[in-house]
């Protein structure tokens, strides 16, 4: 069983490098959630800007922590690594035993049911730029929309959502397509002939 000192360094070996530059922020809109965001390929900041993936990180997550109506008086820590096809395949191997690289990884520092409260530390996201562009270009959608997309899913699964059943997936994607409609994001599982690499994948 992972222990919180697994995860711990899990996060640390994957992604050494952008340690000295990651930064805490409480989230605008929801300051109970704070997110400590590290960009260790600079290919996310060639796309998006740093100011603007952060802006972009902090309104995903928000908009997911309003929704699931997590308390404002429980305050939690997530954290975001914004890395490469490399680092996330390392991790994929590492921890799950899947030799590829795949969209997002969520490490939860608690297995909780949905519906129950974070800890003080409520796990880490980390992703690969790599995939997520050549699954946005697949499917012909903004790569700011994937990002957003995979964030709110990579979120929830910290908040205990999970996609292994069939009545938990459309759980999960009912949510997902609720809280991406409040961010003006089209519903990702529309199209039910091409399903959405979040699910194929992580």
């Amino acid at each position: 069983m992972e222990t919180r000192d697994d995860r711990d360094s899990a996060r640390r070996e994957a992604s050494a490098e952008e340690e000295e530059t990651a930064v805490a922020s409480p989230v605008p809109g929801f300051a109970a959630l704070t997110v400590v965001i590290g960009i260790a390929d600079e290919a996310w900041s060639d796309a998006f800007g740093d100011a603007d993936l952060v802006a972009l990180t902090h309104r995903a997550l928000a908009a997911a922590a309003r929704h699931l109506a997590l308390p404002d008086a429980i305050e939690t820590e997530v954290s975001v690594t914004f890395a490469d096809d490399a680092t996330v395949a390392e991790a994929n191997r590492a921890w799950r035993g899947k030799d590829r690289p795949t969209n997002i990884l969520s490490f939860p520092m608690v297995q909780l049911a949905p519906g129950a409260l974070p800890g003080p530390l409520a796990g880490d996201l980390l992703l690969a730029f790599e995939t997520l562009a050549r699954e946005a270009a697949a499917e012909d959608k903004p790569l700011a929309d994937h990002l957003t997309h995979l964030l709110v899913h990579g979120f929830l699964h910290l908040m205990g959502h999970d996609h292994v059943e069939e009545d938990e997936a459309a759980a999960m994607e009912a949510t997902e397509i609720a809280i991406l409609a409040g961010l003006g994001i089209a519903d990702p599982y529309r199209d039910p002939a091409r399903r959405p690499a979040s699910h194929a994948t992580d």
